[in-house]
């Protein structure tokens, strides 16, 4: 990579959802991958994570959600990434999904949707090859 710039992303956990272990896998897999990688935490609003990325200044947001809230929560951090003045950052979705709700959500402003058990090499690349 030489000297260029660090790819920067924001890794988050919408909602009320408490688990973690996926985002702080994903997490740990892109910081070994040469990312920098800021962890907001759990029962983040959507307020809250655009707020974060843009202080962050991120390339990528990366979301993990399981609670089933996905279609009525993704769309709002979107909204308020734009309102923010970040519509040109990555979104990334991750967790229990269903094949249905990703298409729709890809409509919405989501780059893509990874579903569990996706490998991390190919999350990685995703964002490498997207992000220059």
């Amino acid at each position: 990579m030489g000297n260029a710039k660090k790819i920067k992303v924001l890794v988050a956990k919408p909602g009320l959802d408490g688990h973690d272990r996926g985002a702080k896998v994903v997490a740990r897999a892109l910081s070994e991958a040469g990312m920098e990688v800021i962890y907001t935490g759990l029962k983040q609003t959507p307020a809250m994570i655009a707020s974060a990325a843009a202080q962050e200044d991120v390339d990528v947001v990366g979301l993990s959600i399981l609670s089933g809230a996905h279609n009525e929560i993704l769309p709002e951090i979107v909204k308020e990434l734009e309102k923010a003045g970040m519509e040109k950052t990555m979104v990334l979705a991750g967790g229990i999904i269903p094949g249905d709700d990703a298409t729709e959500l890809k409509a919405k402003g989501i780059s893509e949707v990874f579903p569990p058990g996706t490998a991390l090499k190919s999350i990685v690349e995703y964002i490498q090859e997207r992000i220059s």
